[in-house]
Formats: structure tokens, sequence, C-alpha cells
């Protein structure tokens, strides 16, 4: 029998227009602390992202996005960021923040698989 692992995650969206809201969903973090996890799936290709969000200027964006994706995995590009242990590095990208870049609340889960979970989730709240 597999012990279920719990886990939080965010929803990533980018706020275009940051007075007035209007989100778009364009990733998922998900953290497993007792299983050492830590991973982000998120859109990182320019013209998905114009789709989904609107914005012409969607080739900057795309790399922000996936400079979140590298800090979540702990990738040496991420800098000290990367260098963080896994839990900081969570809460460092799921901080409340007024940036086009946001994070839903943190939710909690159980799982067997945390990067099934995450791919699971990316695909319900992010890919139609």
């Amino acid at each position: 029998m597999t012990v279920p692992i719990d886990y939080d995650f965010a929803v990533v969206t980018v706020v275009p227009h940051v007075h007035l809201y209007g989100a778009a969903a364009v990733g998922v973090i998900l953290h497993a602390r007792t299983a050492e996890f830590i991973d982000a799936e998120v859109l990182t290709d320019p013209d998905a992202l114009r789709h989904r969000v609107g914005l012409e200027h969607c080739p900057r964006l795309a790399r922000y996005l996936a400079s979140w994706q590298r800090i979540a995995r702990g990738e040496a590009e991420a800098g000290r960021l990367g260098l963080l242990p896994p839990s900081e590095r969570f809460h460092w990208l799921t901080a409340p923040r007024s940036d086009m870049i946001q994070c839903s609340p943190v939710h909690a889960g159980r799982t067997d698989d945390p990067a099934r979970t995450l791919r699971d989730l990316f695909q319900d709240y992010v890919r139609p």
C-alpha cells in the first residue's frame, strides 16, 4: 500500500492590467515537502501566452515564466533563489505580490505521485 503524500499547490496567473485584475492561468507550482518535490509547469510559448493573456509583448513574459520554472526546480541558472531550500523557493514564488505574474492562494491535497499530480493540475487549470 502506498502512503499518501501531502502537497501544496498554487496556480500561476498573469494579470495583464494589475489595476483591473482579470487574471489568466498560465501555470501551476506544486510542492510536496515530505517527498522533497517541487516543480512548476508553465506556459513558455510566446504564441500560447499571447492567445491566453491577450498581450502583444509575450517573449519577455515567456522568459520570466521560464525563470519561475527554473527557480522552482532549483536550477543553477536561477541564481541565488534557485539555491534556496525547496520550501523557501515555494514560499518565495507563491508570496502575494502586485506584479503582473501572481499566484492563487495555496491549496492542499494528497497524492501518491507528485509529478503526475502536477501534470494533471496543469491540464485542469491551464490547458482548456
